[in-house]
């Protein structure tokens, strides 16, 4: 079966790091651009960034390049998301996505999660003290 699953998620405390995981299966991880997404309560879903299909590349969305850093590994088929410092306000559901292309959508498309195929279920990241 063709998926995505995130993981990694969980209560953590203001200033604290955290690393979510997502992993790649069914699929041909070295072809897929991937993305990270996420989705606080009473609010629309975000985009954070996206990393080419290589690993050479990445993009971010909005002003989150300092504290949301993105990596990839091929063996492992498995995306990363480095989030240093978390605050309250990045509590939230949040997704990986892969998109069926060597490169991440423009940044418009990006924001709103258009142009990525593979969807998964998310996981919760709750910051709180």
């Amino acid at each position: 079966q063709n998926q995505v699953m995130e993981s990694g998620g969980g209560l953590v405390q203001p200033g604290e790091s955290l690393t979510l995981s997502c992993t790649a299966s069914g699929l041909n991880f070295d072809e897929l651009s991937m993305g990270w997404f996420r989705q606080a309560p009473g609010k629309e879903r975000e985009g954070i960034g996206c990393i080419s299909a290589n690993g050479y590349r990445t993009e971010h969305a909005g002003s989150r390049r300092d504290r949301f850093a993105i990596s990839r590994d091929s063996a492992k088929k498995t995306l990363y998301l480095q989030i240093t410092g978390v605050q309250p306000e990045d509590t939230a559901m949040y997704y990986c996505a892969a998109a069926s292309s060597n490169y991440c959508p423009d940044l418009w498309s990006l924001g709103r999660g258009r142009g990525f195929n593979y969807w998964g279920q998310g996981t919760q990241v709750t910051v709180s003290s």
